[in-house]
């Protein structure tokens, strides 16, 4: 069974980012997070990250459609 939440890191690895552009998808609300703990880490729910997954997946066939129509 996976883990519910996943790190920055975690994120990170799976979007092949770097943690600094992981950190700024979250800082932005692109990717839904919250903050837990007494350092207020960021945690992401791991069906926050299929669905902005997903979402991206959805944006990008857009733009090639969109684009083949010009």
């Amino acid at each position: 069974m996976s883990p519910r939440f996943l790190t920055l890191s975690d994120v990170a690895d799976t979007l092949n980012l770097s943690m600094s552009a992981a950190r700024a998808l979250v800082s932005s609300g692109e990717l839904p997070a919250i903050q837990v703990g007494g350092k207020r880490v960021w945690r992401i729910e791991d069906t926050a990250l299929e669905k902005y997954i997903e979402d991206q997946y959805a944006a990008s066939r857009e733009r090639i459609r969109t684009h083949a129509a010009d």
